[in-house]
């Protein structure tokens, strides 16, 4: 025996998936701009420094390499 459930229609569920997105959406506590500020300055910060210490350790390794291999 099967069920007979309405199927539900390809327009019914794209518009239940965008009224599900705007509730979510209105639970979102977003940043005040000074935190919004605050965190974007770390995050280049942190970019920076990351980028730094790749760029030592590619210059030390390079260094390196042309020391043993002489190149």
């Amino acid at each position: 025996m099967t069920d007979q459930k309405e199927k539900v229609t390809f327009t019914k569920r794209i518009s239940r998936f965008f009224k599900e997105i705007r509730t979510e959406m209105k639970k979102v506590i977003w940043p005040t701009r000074q935190q919004l500020i605050n965190h974007t300055l770390i995050v280049f910060t942190a970019c920076l420094v990351v980028g730094v210490v790749v760029w030592i350790a590619d210059a030390g390794l390079g260094l390196l390499f042309q020391a043993i291999f002489g190149k």
